[in-house]
């Protein structure tokens, strides 16, 4: 039996999220039933993470041990004729028998996509969250620099009953405005369930002159959920790359 690493992209719009539940459409559920169909026998598939019921990747990878005599490249076609059109597994590659997608990885980027032009973003609808007016991106920077680096983050998730710890480092925040779109950038070690909608929320919040750099230290302080940004939509949120050393 090998160890084999995946790299999968999805649109997230149908789906309850990446982890499997009964009776329940979700991304790791779809990869199991077909790993599972050409094996022969059950097959558990270990992601980089669990986005949320309806966040996109782009570059999701996952890990899977086994047991087939088909090479990487019939491994990958098999597994793309068998999914849904909305997932696609774009590299298989045999990894060491150590290696595991979520433990080994050392950082996550996710951009979040905020739409802010006049029309209605029809064929962009799945992918963007649209704004009702286009925030202060200078003041957006500037709450970001607050955020940017490592602290407890308790506020910023939607996880109350978190036993693990909640400090994280977020290393970098990017924002930037591109034609009729916001995008903003967050690369990190890891991140709370919700984290990066709400971060997104927060930031948004300031630029709309609702939360000052000082309300966001208060947030960081407290940790009191009720003191970040509001929870963003999920359709806007995209993994783009999971990094490993």
């Amino acid at each position: 039996m090998k160890n084999y690493k995946l790299e999968i992209m999805y649109d997230g719009s149908r789906y309850y999220g990446w982890e499997r539940q009964p009776g329940k459409e979700t991304i790791q559920g779809k990869l199991e039933q077909v790993l599972s169909r050409m094996t022969g026998e059950a097959s558990e598939v270990i992601g980089a993470g669990r986005t949320d019921a309806g966040v996109h990747a782009r570059k999701m990878t996952a890990n899977a041990h086994l047991a087939t005599d088909l090479t990487e490249e019939e491994i990958r076609t098999y597994m793309n004729h068998y999914l849904p059109d909305d997932i696609c597994v774009t590299d298989v590659k045999t990894a060491s028998d150590r290696f595991h997608a979520r433990y080994k990885a050392t950082g996550k980027l996710y951009t979040y996509t905020c739409y802010v032009g006049e029309q209605k973003p029809v064929f962009r609808r799945k992918f963007v969250t649209v704004l009702p007016e286009v925030p202060d991106l200078e003041k957006m920077q500037e709450a970001a620099k607050v955020l940017t680096g490592t602290h407890d983050f308790k506020a910023f998730s939607t996880n109350p009953k978190m036993k693990k710890s909640t400090v994280r480092t977020v290393d970098k925040i990017d924002i930037v405005r591109k034609k009729d779109c916001i995008y903003l950038n967050f690369h990190g070690d890891g991140f709370l369930q919700n984290m990066v909608r709400i971060l997104t929320g927060t930031l948004l919040e300031a630029g709309y002159g609702r939360m000052s750099p000082e309300d966001i230290r208060k947030a960081l302080s407290s940790g009191d959920r009720a003191d970040a940004g509001p929870t963003m939509p999920p359709q806007g949120l995209c993994l783009m790359e999971v990094d490993y050393d």
